[in-house]
C-alpha cells in the first residue's frame, strides 16, 4: 500500500496536467448526473452515479430498512469527502506533505422541525461543522494557508455556504391510464 505522500506526489502532476489544459483553453466543463429511484417495500432510494451505487434509506423507526445512510447523513458525507479531496489538491499543490489526514462532519437535523411549537425550527440539517485532524511535519503557517485555500475551494462548502437557484420539474406519467398521458411541470 502506498503512503499519503506518494499519492499528494501524484495529485500534484494530476493537478498541474489540469492547470496546463486549463491555461491551453482545452479544458472543458464536466457536467454532473445523478439519478435516484425508490423500490419495493423499504422505499429504499437507489442513488447511481456514473457506474456506481449507494443505498439511502431510513431507519425502522420511520418505516425503513436501515440499509444505508439518509439523505442528511450523505449530505453530510458528501461535504466530508470533498473536503478532504479538496486538503489534498491544496496539499499536493503547495507540496504540504501529509501523514494522515481525516475530517469530521457533524450536524443536526431535527423532525419536530416546522411543526407547530418548532416552526424556527429548520426542517434541513443544521449547526453543521466540520474538523480536519492532519498528521503533518508542516509548519502552523502551512497548515493554516492549505485550510484557508480549502475554504476558499472547496466547491460542495461553498454550494452550502451560498444560495443556489435550483430548477426543478415533475414529470408524471399514468400508466395505469388506458391512453398513457405524461404531463410536465416546472418550478423556478
Amino acid at each position: 500500500m502506498s503512503h499519503l505522500n506518494d499519492y499528494l506526489a501524484e495529485k500534484r502532476a494530476a493537478v498541474l496536467a489540469r492547470q496546463a489544459a486549463i491555461d491551453a483553453g482545452t479544458a472543458q466543463p464536466a457536467a454532473l448526473k445523478a439519478r435516484v429511484s425508490a423500490e419495493g417495500r423499504s422505499g429504499v432510494r437507489r442513488l447511481r452515479i456514473r457506474d456506481h451505487q449507494v443505498i439511502s434509506d431510513s431507519p425502522p423507526d420511520f418505516a425503513g430498512y436501515n440499509l444505508g445512510p439518509s439523505s442528511p447523513e450523505l449530505q453530510l458525507g458528501v461535504l466530508g469527502t470533498c473536503v478532504t479531496h479538496i486538503f489534498l489538491i491544496q496539499a499536493a499543490e503547495r507540496q504540504v506533505p501529509l501523514e494522515s489526514l481525516e475530517v469530521e462532519v457533524t450536524g443536526i437535523i431535527d423532525p419536530r422541525g416546522g411543526k407547530p411549537g418548532h416552526e424556527a425550527t429548520p426542517i434541513w440539517p443544521h449547526e453543521i461543522a466540520y474538523t480536519v485532524h492532519i498528521d503533518s511535519p508542516a509548519s502552523r503557517a502551512d497548515i493554516d494557508a492549505l485550510f484557508e485555500a480549502v475554504e476558499r475551494n472547496c466547491p460542495i462548502l461553498n454550494l452550502l455556504r451560498n444560495p443556489q437557484a435550483i430548477r426543478a420539474g415533475v414529470q408524471l406519467t399514468n400508466s395505469k391510464a388506458a391512453a398513457p398521458v405524461i404531463e410536465e411541470a416546472v418550478a423556478a
